[in-house]
């Protein structure tokens, strides 16, 4: 799955909002449902605002269900400045 970081706090873990549009089934609007996973990782690659790639693992503590993969944006934007 594909999200944003919206928190690094932790030592080793990211939070990721995921968020998904459907069409509502009776009104026919467009709903946005947002979740937010949990993610391990390891080198603290992940920082506020970056859009990661994550994919889920065993269970690694009581609200970590997700690895970060290695495909991170951003990043590269503040490599540059």
């Amino acid at each position: 799955m594909q999200g944003r970081v919206v928190s690094d706090k932790p030592d080793q873990t990211i939070v990721v909002v995921v968020e998904r549009r459907y069409r509502h089934p009776v009104y026919g609007k467009f709903v946005r449902k947002s979740s937010k996973f949990h993610a391990h990782d390891p080198l603290n690659k992940g920082k506020v605002g970056d859009t990661v790639t994550i994919r889920e693992c065993r269970p690694l503590s009581k609200l970590k269900r997700w690895e970060l993969c290695e495909g991170v944006s951003g990043e590269e934007a503040r490599a540059e400045t």
